[in-house]
């Protein structure tokens, strides 16, 4: 205004007389301005900022309250804070400020340092970080009939209780609570800025107002983390022991739920992937001698994982959050396939020496268990089986060849001996001592040959016990394999789908 004030009045100088009009405008703006400026002196010569502006002490100064939200900045669910950039919209009619437009000018409005005014001094209650009231001097819009309009900027960190049952669905209940830090409710009356829509109620046998929907959105930038669900207000009046008078607070609650898209991608999908690794486990063959180290391997991934957990969520000892009993669960599983592939691997390289077969081993792994995993097992069918064919061939060589030694053998040795009977008067004792040395040549050989055949027949047997062992792991393997699968899909859907936010189908206000 002084600034055009200025401009006309240096382009007037190059006018002449006629040339009223850039004058005209000149005079009332300049005038506009001076009005202005002497309505300011007489508001503030003789006003005190410190006395209520009533003039009656026991009438109550009426505050309107609203909210702004600008931004919601932060929610740290490690501290329990959260941070918001919001305008405070109060009301009041100031009974010692009042003018007739007509005598300044038509000025009715005046912009006046709220620090040169009297303030209710709203503070936020709640607050996190000490700044209680308001660090910006703005000005406050003072109209002729008293009324003034004060709607500072300020950036708040509140205490909001973070709840972390269903982290990373979760849902959060954040407010601020602002009340007149030095008046009580006789002497200021907060109520809130749209009092047409207030519903009143009761909770806890208190009279509570509520206005569902009762702060200004308007401007709001959107979180990137998180969706507000709904913003409602409402006016408490507490009374105290000590105090007649009741502590009038009004509370802005802020309902939040978390966009999980970030959570899921970088800590459940990770999560579940690595977790459904313990199943290849059991898919894993015992002679690779590496199934304890695939175990071991996942394990040490879930740890890594529930350290990074622990540095986002608050350290508490109430309640274990909704990914945090996964992950229990998940570790648990691990840790019990780590012992079930101990004993698996014990099984697979048993040997006959050391254990033997029962009956109800033989029926449960051998005959009953395989039909109801639907495993074959190749060694049962002769027709298919070539190391069924091996083994009938290598004793059918062995049965041959022992008849066949016997069978030639034996003859001779009896051929010997009846010569020797007939003919003992007339042999030599030189001859007699070479047949002798030669039926013993002859009987160790034949025992040699047995023992051989003895041994491989033990050796067979052996050789079919140890396969049977390793049957007996492959189908332990087999039967872990479908019980992990079917605990760790049901436990995964059990407790992922206890999320109340998962079902919840509202859609955000903003």
């Amino acid at each position: 205004m002084i600034t055009l004030c200025m401009r006309l009045t240096f382009n007037s100088n190059f006018l002449s007389d006629e040339c009223f009009f850039p004058k005209y405008i000149d005079v009332v703006t300049c005038s506009r301005s001076e009005h202005a400026r002497r309505l300011f002196q007489d508001i503030l010569t003789g006003y005190n900022k410190l006395l209520r502006p009533v003039h009656n002490t026991s009438d109550a100064v009426t505050v309107k309250v609203k909210l702004r939200l600008s931004q919601l900045l932060d929610v740290h669910e490690k501290n329990q804070i959260i941070t918001t950039n919001i305008w405070i919209k109060q009301v009041w009619t100031d009974s010692n400020i009042n003018w007739d437009p007509n005598d300044y000018g038509g000025v009715d409005v005046l912009y006046v340092p709220a620090d040169q005014l009297w303030t209710p001094n709203v503070v936020l209650y709640n607050n996190a970080d000490g700044n209680y009231q308001v660090s910006a001097v703005t000005k406050a819009a003072v109209y002729y009939n008293g009324t003034v309009v004060w709607e500072p900027p300020a950036i708040y960190k509140s205490m909001c209780p973070i709840d972390i049952e269903w982290f990373p669905f979760d849902e959060q209940l954040c407010d601020l609570k602002f009340g007149s830090w030095t008046y009580d409710g006789f002497e200021v009356d907060l109520i809130h800025y749209d009092k047409d829509d207030v519903q009143i109620t009761r909770e806890n046998g208190r009279l509570v107002w509520i206005v569902p929907n009762g702060v200004d959105l308007s401007d709001f930038l959107p979180s990137t983390e998180w969706d507000v669900m709904a913003v409602p207000v409402k006016r408490h009046e507490e009374r105290y022991e000590c105090c007649r008078a009741p502590y009038i607070d009004i509370t802005f609650y802020i309902y939040l739920r978390r966009r999980t898209l970030f959570y899921s991608v970088n800590l459940i999908i990770p999560c579940i992937g690595i977790s459904f690794l313990t199943i290849l486990v059991f898919y894993l063959p015992s002679d690779s001698g590496e199934k304890v180290s695939l175990s071991v391997s996942i394990l040490i991934c879930l740890t890594m994982f529930f350290n990074l957990l622990v540095e986002i969520i608050p350290s508490t000892s109430l309640i274990i959050p909704l990914i945090g009993k996964y992950l229990l669960f998940t570790m648990v599983m691990v840790t019990l396939s780590i012992a079930v592939t101990v004993f698996t691997l014990n099984v697979h390289y048993r040997l006959p020496a050391t254990h033997r077969f029962s009956v109800w081993i033989r029926y449960l792994f051998l005959d009953f268990l395989p039909k109801l995993l639907m495993m074959r097992r190749p060694e049962a069918e002769a027709s298919s089986s070539v190391a069924t064919a091996d083994k009938a061939a290598a004793t059918f060589e062995l049965n041959q060849s022992e008849n066949v030694i016997m069978m030639t053998v034996l003859p001779k040795l009896g051929k010997t001996a009846e010569v020797a009977g007939q003919s003992s008067s007339s042999t030599s004792p030189q001859q007699t001592w070479f047949d002798e040395e030669e039926n013993a040549a002859i009987a160790s050989a034949v025992r040699s040959t047995c023992f051989i055949a003895n041994h491989f027949r033990k050796k067979a047997a052996e050789d079919e016990v140890k396969d049977d062992w390793r049957y007996i792991a492959n189908v332990l393997d087999r039967l872990f394999l479908w019980t992990f699968s079917l605990t760790f899909i049901s436990g995964t859907c059990l407790i992922m789908l206890q999320a109340p936010s998962i079902h919840d189908s509202r859609h955000p206000i903003v």
